[in-house]
């Protein structure tokens, strides 16, 4: 097993407007994305529960075969700006991803 923060290039995250923030995920070389990508680690389900938000709040999981990455795109909640809203510009929110174990 190794840690998605060791195999991946970039883990970053960002608003997508005030109600959605988006994750991207980028890797250096072919092999290493498409270990990641066939592992079947990265899923609605496995999302849901690192985000503790439902599956149907996931709007978005694709892998991007030529980019050597993915994007997770998400309901936010709370939406950006808003009363108890603590990461203005979604740019923190992705740090439950380092931890994903990924068989190797």
């Amino acid at each position: 097993m190794a840690l998605l923060y060791d195999l991946a290039r970039i883990i970053r995250s960002k608003n997508a407007g005030p109600f959605e923030i988006t994750f991207d995920i980028l890797f250096d070389c072919q092999k290493t994305y498409s270990m990641v990508k066939q592992s079947g680690m990265i899923t609605k389900e496995r999302l849901s529960e690192l985000f503790s938000v439902k599956e149907e709040d996931i709007h978005q999981l694709v892998f991007y075969d030529q980019a050597l990455g993915l994007k997770i795109t998400l309901a936010r909640e709370p939406s950006s700006g808003s009363a108890g809203d603590r990461d203005v510009y979604g740019a923190q929110q992705h740090v439950p991803l380092y931890l994903l174990d990924i068989p190797i």
